[in-house]
């Protein structure tokens, strides 16, 4: 097993990279000279600000143009405490001030349950302004009165204070680093590629941007009252909307979401203008660099970190890229056509002898004077396989829709067991067992293969797990990017991913797009094997009839929004009106 894989490495190796950093630092804090060490306690500030903008912007993909607001709280509960003379010292007062800038995190990330975009910045920006206007007229708790903020006393001057800023760095990273490796991490990349996709594998869209603000904005908040030590006696003007859009550009520009561009966008924060004054140009330029260079991350679509990554794991990359189904079964080669009528017919009598895992009762979905779902009426068995299929235009895709929670307003009653799921959310129906995969892809190509795997499952899977499901399916190893994979081998992962949650009911949704025949051969005779295996439903969504014969021991069709037939697949098939249903689109029912 390569190093990078075994347990122990994944878990020691960042505390390792942390110590290093704290033992550079601690050097770095006896050797700089004296204005360099403040130039460095600056550029630490600003780096924690940036790894919390990192979280919110470059992983949940929300835009935020107040950071240094939530900093400006941090900064501002530190003076009040010192003023209070509140027990537990600076270090205390630092984590409250985190803990309150988490709170107005949230607060200012409520609107980015239902604005994204443009109007999410302007309502950052809106409470950046509003924030500096109030900061301006109230000013920080002592300002007036010139009460100096205490530090501690092991960290009473700048030196010291420094290697205090590098380990509170350190723990911030560690923090943000394991964060983004767990489920609040994943959740935040699945919701900014696709929210519907976030909400069907179970996990809480809301909760997920929130949790995104409110960590981004306790770092920013920590990073605040890092500055107050700093400067013992903070002023409104370092936290201007400008300073946070400038942080903001950093960010992107940088690409924050990674801890060691983080740290970098702190240095540039404090290099830019150190160079500007040194060659006799007014620091206030700083931002109209920091403004180009954002200009070029935004219209490029990249950033610098990203770029390194993808230079080194190019090799990997094409490596992933190249792993294909695994050998196939004994009878996946076998044609779909010469399977034998004694085989299904027993594979029916097993399926419809299940207790219904759903009952789908009159279901009726209406837009305006369009019923796109009319009177649909049918069971799944447990642990059984039903194809549903029909002409384009049926009302497929309106039934999954339906069923999966993403179109409310529909008639009828849809039980899954004997539990009415009538007014549950797509996020509620998953966590109860109904599943479903997409036709457009759903996979946050940030995340890795294993990370996505353990996202969907939302349960405790050990490596052999993982491992042992994507080998079933054929899919790259647990540590290669989804990235680097083509989008039928992430249809392949997505299936893998909610097989292993263990779902009552699974609802695939043109799973063979994108594979070859081969690869369609190859997943049919998967599919077959997972009622089985998992003990799981399937309602397969497809316009393969290959596919559909060879897996598919009932069939449901629907046209024009109803049930033209239902039953098992030999008798369905050789329905009249099931045949001129597909009469022109295909002549594989002959």
């Amino acid at each position: 097993m390569p190093l990078a894989d075994r347990p122990w490495f994944r878990i020691t190796w960042p505390f390792a990279v942390a110590l290093a950093g704290i033992g550079a630092g601690a050097i770095l804090s006896a050797s700089l000279p004296g204005y360099f060490v403040f130039l460095a306690i600056s550029a630490v500030t600003a780096a924690i600000a940036i790894l919390g903008l990192g979280i919110v912007t470059g992983s949940a993909g929300m835009i935020a143009l107040c950071q240094l607001t939530f900093a400006a709280v941090g900064a501002w509960i530190v003076s009040l405490l010192n003023v209070m003379q509140a027990p537990g010292g600076f270090i205390v007062w630092l984590v409250l001030g985190g803990v309150a800038a988490g709170l107005v995190g949230i607060l200012v990330g409520l609107p980015a349950l239902r604005l994204r975009g443009v109007n999410l910045a302007v309502v950052t920006l809106g409470f950046a302004a509003a924030a500096d206007v109030t900061l301006v007229q109230i000013q920080f708790p002592g300002s007036a009165q010139g009460t100096a903020i205490e530090r501690p006393e092991m960290f009473s001057n700048d030196r010291q204070f420094f290697f205090l800023s590098i380990v509170v760095l350190a723990v911030c990273a560690l923090g943000a680093f394991f964060l983004q490796r767990g489920r609040w991490g994943s959740s935040w990349k699945a919701v900014a590629f696709s929210e519907r996709g976030t909400a069907a594998a179970g996990q809480s869209v809301q909760t997920a941007k929130l949790t995104a603000f409110a960590v981004s904005a306790a770092l920013g908040g920590i990073s605040g009252g890092l500055l107050a030590g700093q400067v013992q006696l903070p002023f409104a003007s370092s936290f201007t909307p400008l300073q946070s859009l400038a942080l903001y550009v950093l960010a992107i520009m940088s690409g924050a979401h990674l801890i060691d561009m983080a740290i970098f966008g702190g240095l540039l924060w404090v290099l830019v203008p150190e160079l500007l004054k040194r060659w006799g140009i007014p620091q206030d330029w700083g931002f109209v660099v920091f403004g180009v260079l954002g200009v070029q991350a935004l219209t490029s679509g990249t950033n610098l970190g990203q770029g390194i990554r993808n230079l080194i794991w190019r090799r990997a990359d094409r490596q992933a890229a190249t792993v294909a189904l695994t050998a196939l079964p004994p009878d996946a080669g076998a044609d779909a056509a010469v399977i034998t009528t004694t085989t299904t017919a027993t594979v029916n009598e097993a399926a419809l002898a299940g207790t219904p895992v759903l009952t789908v009762d009159g279901l009726t979905v209406q837009f305006g004077t369009l019923k796109a779902l009319d009177d649909v009426s049918f069971q799944v068995p447990a642990a059984s396989i039903m194809g549903l299929i029909g002409p384009n235009g049926a009302g497929k895709s309106t039934f999954v829709d339906a069923i999966s929670g993403f179109l409310p307003k529909h008639t009828g009653r849809v039980l899954l067991g004997d539990r009415d799921l009538v007014g549950l959310s797509p996020t509620r129906r998953a966590r109860l067992g109904l599943r479903r995969t997409f036709q457009q892809d759903r996979v946050p190509p940030s995340l890795t293969v294993g990370a996505y795997v353990r996202f969907v499952a939302r349960r405790r899977l050990a490596a052999s797990d993982i491992d042992e499901v994507l080998e079933f399916f054929g899919c790259p190893p647990a540590r290669a990017r989804l990235s680097s994979v083509d989008v039928g081998t992430r249809r392949l992962v997505e299936v893998a991913a909610n097989v292993v949650s263990r779902p009552r009911l699974l609802i695939l949704d043109e799973p063979a797009a994108g594979l070859s025949h081969d690869e369609h051969l190859a997943l049919a005779a998967r599919l077959r094997e997972l009622p089985a295996r998992y003990g799981v439903a399937l309602i397969i969504i497809e316009h393969d009839l290959d596919l559909v014969r060879s897996v598919c021991p009932t069939l449901t069709v629907l046209d024009f929004g109803r049930v033209l037939a239902s039953g098992p697949q030999a008798e369905v098939l050789a329905n009249p009106d099931v045949v001129k249903a597909y009469m022109g689109e295909t002549e594989l029912l002959k």
